[in-house]
């Protein structure tokens, strides 16, 4: 059975825990496991090399501090926005994630964190910036 290293094509079914006990996500709620490649860019490379020497059938609960999960907030993912650019979408309210296209033409999402006058404040850092989370691993398989 071969054991996780660079490279690997990973299939696992992942819970994300906040520090409260609370489930932030997880791959058992859409019933699809995740797959990624180790090195690919798609995980942090803390996070990787928790991974590394894990075979199918292995569980694991992997504690990672926010710097070392989504990264702690950037003040500079935080923008002013004119409320005439929401015009017509009625669902404004703090609270909301809407997707913002991005001047590469990529979308990202946004969360509406504060609306005041004209102002409208969108928080595009991960929502789980600057949380401190335990990823529940259960490895399916590994080629």
């Amino acid at each position: 059975m071969s054991e996780i290293s660079q490279c690997s094509t990973v299939t696992l079914h992942f819970s994300i825990k906040l520090s409260d006990g609370s489930v932030a996500d997880s791959t058992h709620n859409l019933g699809k496991p995740a797959q990624f490649v180790i090195g690919d860019g798609n995980i942090s490379e803390n996070f990787e090399q928790h991974l590394i020497g894990l075979k199918a059938g292995d569980s694991q609960a992997i504690p990672l501090a926010a710097k070392d999960a989504f990264g702690e907030p950037n003040p500079d993912n935080i923008q002013h926005m004119d409320r005439t650019k929401f015009m017509g979408d009625a669902n404004v309210e703090v609270g909301t994630i809407m997707a913002f296209s991005g001047p590469d033409g990529q979308e990202y999402p946004g969360i509406i964190k504060n609306i005041s006058g004209e102002s409208v404040t969108v928080d595009f850092n991960h929502p789980l910036a600057g949380q401190d989370v335990t990823f529940e691993v259960d490895i399916l398989s590994v080629d």
